[in-house]
């Protein structure tokens, strides 16, 4: 493992958010993951840039949204805000001890710090958008979160480093390689303005003339392997089906089934957890609305694991997220929560401005 956590901790440093001299690094990780810091914490450190720690405990979370008075949830802290304003770099390593520590919390206390919270995000998006502040998400092959997928650690070990394409002599070439493809895709989409989601019970439309699609090639997600942009807030019509459930918070609702008319949700159904999924897109108005649009294009990622970090990038799928749209895709839709969605293409199509670009989970090879 140490030679694999070395490579691991390469990646993060040199290629996803390229540490310089004397940044400022905030480096976030679950508790369960935290032997993984001191390969992290030397990486950063050779480079010469300052590391600090935040280790993050699932129950004490639990403890802050359970016991906190509303005045608590609504308290709105300027050392976070000053925190965001200036750290050059944050890394943060998912390792939870427990996969969903909020289940039996009310969604309106989550959402009430969401909106608290939420010029965080603001600042968090413009300044990423402004290029003053690199970041990269990614996870640690925890035992909880093996358990969630339904894996042995061993396998889901395995599952992991092969996503991250750590299991290669190279994994920064190979993700240079990967960088490439998505580049030939993100570039054939910038032409499109109309594009059309065709499979079992999905026929969606939406326009992105003029928006930037963004190249995630695991500078931001490790692992990355998706193609996103934003469609024109009052675009999308129709109705969608999604494959695997929608996760919130820890929270999983099944067979989501949503209707647009002129970019707003007017019709949602689920299996499972319909009420829990009416509450979180009442959180605020953009809550309703589409804020990123993708395609999942790591072949690497076969499996559902109920990790979103894996989950959008699984080949052969598309993901919409309601809520708060990327600045940096053109998208102007604002709200407190940002919630992936994702539906298998590889029993359907899309088409862009009328011809098919996508068929069985795949660009065609005529168009890339």
């Amino acid at each position: 493992m140490g030679e694999v956590n070395r490579k691991f901790a390469n990646l993060l440093v040199n290629y996803c958010v390229g540490i310089k001299k004397f940044d400022e690094v905030l480096i976030r990780v679950g508790i369960e993951a935290y032997d993984f810091v001191k390969y992290l914490w030397r990486a950063v450190i050779e480079k010469c840039a300052y590391p600090r720690l935040e280790v993050r405990d699932d129950e004490l979370t639990e403890i802050f949204f359970r016991y906190s008075p509303k005045e608590l949830l609504e308290y709105y802290s300027r050392i976070n805000e000053y925190l965001m304003e200036n750290i050059d770099v944050i890394i943060t390593v998912l390792g939870p001890r427990h996969s969903k520590p909020l289940v039996g919390i009310d969604p309106q206390r989550i959402a009430l710090h969401s909106r608290t919270n939420r010029k965080l995000t603001e600042i968090f998006l413009r300044r990423e958008s402004e290029g003053k502040l690199r970041w990269v998400v990614t996870a640690y092959p925890v035992p909880s979160l093996a358990q969630e997928a339904g894996m042995s650690l061993i396998d889901y070990r395995e599952f992991v480093f092969k996503a991250l394409k750590l299991h290669t002599r190279d994994p920064i070439k190979e993700w240079m390689r990967q960088a490439e493809f998505q580049d030939r895709v993100a570039n054939l989409l910038s032409k499109v303005d109309e594009l059309r989601f065709i499979g079992n019970d999905t026929d969606l439309l939406l326009k992105v003339g003029g928006r930037t699609w963004v190249n995630d090639d695991g500078k931001n997600n490790m692992p990355g392997g998706e193609v996103f942009s934003a469609p024109h807030e009052d675009s999308v019509e129709g109705v969608i089906t999604f494959t695997y459930p929608a996760i919130w918070s820890g929270v999983e609702v099944e067979g989501v089934r949503l209707r647009f008319s002129r970019g707003v949700v007017t019709e949602a159904k689920a299996v499972r957890g319909e009420e829990f999924l009416k509450k979180i897109l009442s959180t605020d108005e953009g809550a309703k609305r589409v804020g990123e649009v993708a395609f999942g294009l790591n072949y690497d990622i076969t499996k559902f694991t109920k990790s979103i970090l894996f989950d959008e990038k699984i080949g052969g799928t598309i993901h919409i997220a309601l809520g708060s749209a990327y600045p940096k895709t053109g998208g102007k839709n604002k709200s407190s929560i940002h919630w992936d969605m994702i539906r298998d293409m590889r029993d359907g199509k899309v088409l862009a401005d009328g011809d098919v670009i996508y068929e069985n989970g795949r660009f065609v090879r005529e168009v890339i």
